[in-house]
């Protein structure tokens, strides 16, 4: 059962975001889910940033609390759980990819492929119909 979601102290539209991504990792661990293909703690836990069990445990939580994330243990010989973006989440990827285009413009030395942050500027509406249809597929 997730925690019970935190009260935010302000209902300024940027307060309210920033209480629940007010942090590097929480919006790295929805672009992994979102982009990535990633789905289990593990899978997370070996992204490039290196991010430490136990913030990846606490921003997971968190993320959840918001609704923003799902959990489901997958009941196998292993037990294993399965984390994946809620329709709410899912609804973070203009945001996301407004801000890789925005990064990709300024860091001489982006990690953005080419095209793809091309595509957010030129195409943005084709790409989010295709990576909404990658994530549908992702999760059935």
């Amino acid at each position: 059962m997730p925690k019970r979601r935190p009260q935010p102290s302000s209902h300024c539209p940027i307060h309210f975001a920033l209480d629940i991504f007010g942090d590097a990792w929480s919006l790295l661990v929805v672009r992994d889910l979102m982009f990535k293909g990633k789905s289990s703690y593990g899978e997370l836990l070996a992204s490039d940033e290196r991010i430490s069990t136990n913030i990846l445990a606490e921003r997971l939580e968190r993320l959840e609390a918001h609704g923003i994330i799902r959990k489901d243990v997958i009941h196998t010989a292993a037990a294993r759980t399965r984390y994946t973006l809620t329709p709410k989440g899912a609804e973070l990827m203009p945001m996301l990819l407004e801000i890789i285009a925005w990064s990709a413009r300024y860091d001489a030395k982006t990690a953005a492929p080419r095209g793809f942050a091309r595509r957010v500027r030129t195409d943005r509406d084709a790409l989010v119909r295709e990576l909404t249809a990658q994530l549908h597929e992702r999760e059935t």
